[in-house]
């Protein structure tokens, strides 16, 4: 499956900001879905995982509450509504995809097979 993600942007502490992935080239619907992010000098981070039907969601606790993660598959898309934002969320924002028939604990544990090229998320102050 290809990803591309995309949506980022400048915006300020507070704000609201909808990322969206497009994916390709396979059956959408067999993928749990996930988002990640890296902020500079710092390790890739997982934030939100989806399951391939979008029945359970699994977020990290720095974003829980803010945060949300959804799904469209007729459309082979994938959503990361982020509100509230903090210069702290500042970072590469990536969507990303486990092997096909994985379940969402694979996005969650990190064994992600496809990656998006990362869309940048800049949150002033």
């Amino acid at each position: 499956v290809q990803l591309q993600a995309s949506g980022g942007g400048l915006v300020q502490a507070g704000d609201s900001l909808r990322l969206s992935c497009s994916a390709s080239g396979s059956t959408f619907s067999n993928y749990a879905m996930g988002w990640f992010r890296q902020a500079p000098g710092k390790e890739r981070e997982f934030l939100a995982a989806i399951s391939w039907s979008g029945g359970s969601t699994y977020y990290a606790d720095s974003v829980r509450g803010r945060f949300t993660i959804s799904r469209d598959n007729a459309k082979n898309m994938v959503y990361l509504q982020m509100n509230s934002l903090k210069p702290e969320d500042t970072a590469v924002y990536y969507c990303a995809a486990p092997e096909e028939n994985q379940s969402i604990r694979a996005v969650m544990l990190g064994t992600i097979d496809y990656w998006g090229q990362g869309t940048l998320v800049t949150v002033s102050s």
